[in-house]
């Protein structure tokens, strides 16, 4: 990946998939990353037994979570800010 002035720890998102045994990850990206969603998805896949799949939708901030319930084992949110 293109070294850029944000960090998206994706290897700390690789294990805790291993960790946890997740099978069906969702990453859900604010427009600018969007364009890197397959680089994302590739690199999580390949070091991983997970299918993830790329929210489409809108990603406005943090109360902008999809109603994935059910559906996949983990939702990844990537924005802007440092939630602690």
């Amino acid at each position: 990946m293109k070294k850029t002035n944000y960090e998206l720890e994706l290897n700390k998102i690789i294990k805790i998939i291993k960790k946890n045994r997740y099978k069906t990850v969702c990453i859900q990206l604010p427009d600018g990353l969007k364009p890197k969603a397959d680089i994302i998805k590739g690199k999580i896949e390949k070091n991983t037994k997970a299918k993830v799949f790329t929210w489409a939708g809108s990603c406005f901030g943090s109360c902008d979570v999809p109603n994935l319930k059910g559906k996949v084992d983990l939702l990844i949110q990537f924005g802007h800010s440092e939630w602690k």
